[in-house]
């Protein structure tokens, strides 16, 4: 079976829609779509009826590129609030031959989290940080492995009910199932991930529109993060209050002639804009990049504070990622206020070469590492739709309804 996966990462800006094929752990890219985003602030859904068309728009555009309609879905969820809780689950293995199968790993994984979520919060992922077999010998990963225990150890992150149930309730209303949850964070290391990375502790920036978000990574496994409301918008806003024009014309001057730093930046580069008061105005490269870096280094530096919150070990790296991390000359003012270990995110699968898909494009690398633990093929289509979607691109290279119901939907079900 083609193993295709879609997912949608939900922006403060904008929505996106990746559905890509996994072949042999390659992701080959099948559709991209997005749509602006309505009735989201800072991540959370705060007007379903305006989300809801906006979501629907996302995904119609990628079901017009595949030809098939999207029916399933891994969505990440927003950061705010989250907690991660470290706990062991352990199960005897059953079968006569006492080999380990991934119902035993979902077993383990299932009692590690017994009793562990508060009432107001629902699980977004579970992460086994290591697994033991009989006690004794530590494994990576236990499937097809000879034993009569199977202990786990996990990392259960939670978030207030409040970031997830209102996104689970407009996917419902428009028939597109939630088959894994994840926070973008996640999303971003799994796009990132190198085997250097997972031996190491380090810190992911992602700059979205409306904020930013900092994690702390050990050796792979995301121990914490946190949420501040500032982002591209910001500077958006700033251009529109010193040069009184339109928050669509400021976006617009910052993406065509504003750079990230002013030492490139050339004051005989000029742009005209008519400001709200009617009258037309001359803007330099250089002033404006002075605005926009400005605002670009309060953003880091924020982000350099929480990080020194978040955790008290040494860190290995600095990743920054998201859209704004796109902007030309980004790195000069991210070295200035990190050094030079801090590093732009660079993204390489053809079609979504833009740091505003890593999370998107991550959702779905995590998950086909769950279903590989699992020992599981899954694919968001019928083998029916499949056949349906090679003819269509063969000349082309390329439960309960709780949200632990979901988690151990399609990943944990027999």
């Amino acid at each position: 079976m083609r193993k295709i996966l879609a997912g949608i990462d939900i922006g403060t800006d904008v929505i996106k829609v990746i559905v890509a094929e996994i072949v042999k752990s390659k992701v080959n890219i099948l559709a991209v779509s997005e749509a602006d985003s309505k009735g989201i602030r800072s991540g959370l859904v705060i007007n379903k009826e305006a989300f809801i068309p906006s979501l629907k728009e996302a995904i119609k555009k990628a079901e017009d590129i595949l030809g098939l309609k999207i029916r399933k879905a891994i969505v990440s969820v927003p950061s705010q609030g989250a907690q991660f809780i470290i706990n062991n689950g352990s199960t005897t293995i059953t079968s006569e031959d006492k080999v380990i199968k991934g119902i035993d790993i979902v077993r383990a994984m299932q009692a590690s989290i017994y009793n562990q979520v508060p009432e107001n919060y629902e699980v977004v992922d579970i992460v086994p940080a290591g697994f033991k077999i009989n006690d004794e010998e530590i494994v990576t990963n236990p499937l097809n492995q000879i034993a009569n225990k199977l202990l786990v150890k996990s990392i259960i992150t939670i978030v207030p009910k409040e970031n997830i149930e209102p996104i689970l309730d407009c996917f419902s209303k428009i028939e597109v199932e939630v088959i894994d949850t994840s926070l973008t964070s996640v999303g971003d290391y799994y796009t990132l991930r190198k085997d250097k990375l997972d031996n190491q502790i380090g810190a992911i920036i992602n700059i979205g529109d409306g904020t930013t978000t900092i994690s702390i990574f050990n050796k792979g496994l995301l121990t914490n993060t946190s949420v501040i409301e500032i982002g591209g918008q910001n500077i958006d806003n700033d251009i529109s209050f010193i040069y009184k024009v339109t928050k669509n014309d400021a976006r617009k001057l910052k993406e065509n002639l504003g750079l990230a730093h002013k030492r490139m930046a050339q004051a005989s580069s000029t742009a005209s804009v008519t400001n709200r008061l009617g009258e037309t105005i001359s803007i330099n490269q250089y002033e404006l990049s002075e605005i926009v870096m400005s605002r670009l280094e309060e953003i880091l530096n924020m982000a350099k504070k929480q990080i020194n919150y978040l955790t008290k070990k040494e860190i290995h790296y600095i990743i920054v990622s998201g859209g704004v991390s796109e902007m030309a000359d980004f790195l000069l003012t991210l070295e200035s206020v990190f050094g030079r270990n801090a590093k732009v995110a660079r993204m390489h699968e053809i079609g979504v070469r833009n740091n505003k898909y890593s999370a998107c494009l991550g959702i779905i690398k995590n998950y086909d590492s769950k279903l590989r633990l699992r020992g599981k093929e899954f694919s968001i289509f019928s083998l029916e739709e499949l056949e349906e979607l090679s003819g269509k691109h063969k000349k082309l290279n390329i439960s309960d309804n709780s949200v632990l119901g979901k988690l151990f939907g399609y990943f944990f079900d027999n």
